[in-house]
């Protein structure tokens, strides 16, 4: 837990504290107000991307403990299904952990914040099954460096953690707006700042697709690469 929490933490207070400093009235709030519930989001990204890709790498191929777990009444499916949720599960509690530290500072305005939580596990389900896509494909942890660089990234620059997502031109606008941390941004922001969501059906219908389908792509890897 210590170590999923410092690395936000050092954003939301470094960046908050220090950028905010010269921004005292950014985007209608506090600048570490604002950035806190980036912070929140990011935190899941991280911790369910760091679980997905390199313990359950671990687990898949340096320890063979999928193999392990296969010579019992267990399928490749109830494994995937276990990583999946053992990480968001993770993850959930990185983002809770930086929550609390965000109302302890006063930066959560209201009990909507309590929404959060199944918004975070949503999230941390979908940044699970896209790192799981990467571990099937994995030869080594080297490569975990490339969706690092590539894709994590990108994503913390682009789906307003930092800055709001229409500060972008037109076209990175439409390019956020089919990235998922943009639409776990778009809805832990309003909800701790006593707000609804805009069009949360349709944030929670994109988290939830990207959860899915990450899912079922990084079965359909798993089993080329173990049961071939």
């Amino acid at each position: 837990m210590l170590g999923n929490l410092a690395d936000p933490m050092i954003y939301m207070l470094g960046f908050g504290y220090g950028l905010g400093h010269m921004l005292p009235d950014a985007f209608g709030t506090s600048y570490i107000a604002f950035i806190a519930a980036g912070t929140v989001c990011s935190s899941i990204m991280m911790s369910a991307s760091f679980e997905a890709m390199y313990s359950g790498f671990s687990r898949m191929h340096m320890q063979k403990t999928w193999d392990a777990i296969m010579n019992a009444p267990i399928s490749l499916d109830d494994i995937l299904i276990a990583e999946t949720t053992w990480a968001a599960s993770k993850s959930l509690l990185s983002g809770c952990a930086v929550l609390l530290v965000a109302a302890a500072l006063g930066l959560v305005k209201s009990w909507l914040a309590v929404w959060t939580i199944p918004v975070m596990l949503l999230t941390g389900l979908a940044f699970a099954g896209m790192g799981l896509v990467v571990t099937a494909l994995a030869p080594s942890y080297d490569f975990f460096m490339y969706y690092f660089t590539l894709v994590i990234t990108p994503m913390m620059m682009m789906c307003g953690v930092f800055f709001p997502t229409d500060q972008w031109p037109q076209a990175l606008q439409q390019v956020a707006a089919l990235l998922p941390l943009t639409h776990a941004v778009a809805l832990v922001r309003p909800l701790m700042n006593d707000t609804v969501p805009v069009a949360w059906g349709m944030h929670l219908a994109m988290l939830a697709l990207f959860a899915i389908i990450s899912f079922q792509i990084a079965l359909a890897f798993t089993r080329r690469r173990l049961l071939k």
